[in-house]
């Protein structure tokens, strides 16, 4: 893949990202309804947070990568400083909440909002754009690719979590495990089991485990050291 990624190829990555978005929500939808409603306060997956923290969390992901994408000059060594706060103890620090009030489809929806503003930022950022991120200065791609990681995966949290089946397509987990980590071997499993090895979900047999540390690349191929 070359260092800088072309308006068609932009398009491409902001359609992968409507795409996931649109698969998340729906695998997640039958646990949106009102019997579903409390089983939302339960862990998600692996993780400490509730399922709606992790909902929460994934929505706040999607908008934060198209925030840094957007402004005129994106920030080159910093988050743009939107205020973070957790709404419960060891909860995580968001910008964006959603109205409990509306329940497990305002959720949803607020999910899908901002993967909306995701894939609008990633499909009109010009090819050349670096912005920051704490795993390396990204273009639009690298930032849509971040935002298709955290769907696929968080969504698997919330899968367990809620009790609901979720594989993801294996075209989606495979583009975005491609740009993302370079460095993950491709030949030993499935994209989608991969990627869930990569962000330290799962084990795969011959690989260390990466439950306590991992991290993925998002510079353009180009650019990495």
């Amino acid at each position: 893949m070359s260092g800088s990624t072309s308006e068609d190829d932009g398009a491409r990555w902001a359609d992968d990202v409507r795409a996931s978005v649109a698969c998340a929500v729906a695998a997640l939808a039958p646990a949106a309804t009102t019997a579903g409603a409390a089983s939302w306060s339960a862990p998600a997956g692996p993780l400490t947070w509730s399922c709606w923290e992790t909902g929460e969390h994934l929505a706040d992901d999607l908008f934060a990568y198209a925030a840094q994408l957007t402004p005129a000059a994106p920030p080159s060594d910093d988050d743009v400083p939107f205020r973070w706060e957790s709404t419960t103890p060891g909860g995580p620090a968001n910008t964006i909440h959603a109205d409990p009030a509306h329940g497990p489809a305002g959720l949803l929806r607020v999910i899908d909002a901002c993967g909306g503003l995701l894939a609008a930022a990633v499909r009109v950022t010009p090819p050349d754009v670096r912005a920051h991120h704490t795993f390396g200065r990204a273009d639009a791609a690298g930032f849509a690719a971040m935002g298709i990681v955290e769907t696929l995966v968080h969504t698997d949290d919330l899968a367990q979590g809620l009790g609901l089946e979720w594989t993801p397509p294996e075209g989606l987990a495979a583009r975005a495990l491609d740009r993302l980590f370079p460095d993950v071997p491709r030949d030993l499993a499935p994209a989608w089991p991969t990627l869930r090895w990569a962000t330290g979900r799962t084990s795969l047999p011959g690989l260390p485990d990466r439950a306590n540390g991992w991290r993925w690349d998002g510079r353009p191929a180009g650019e990495r050291g």
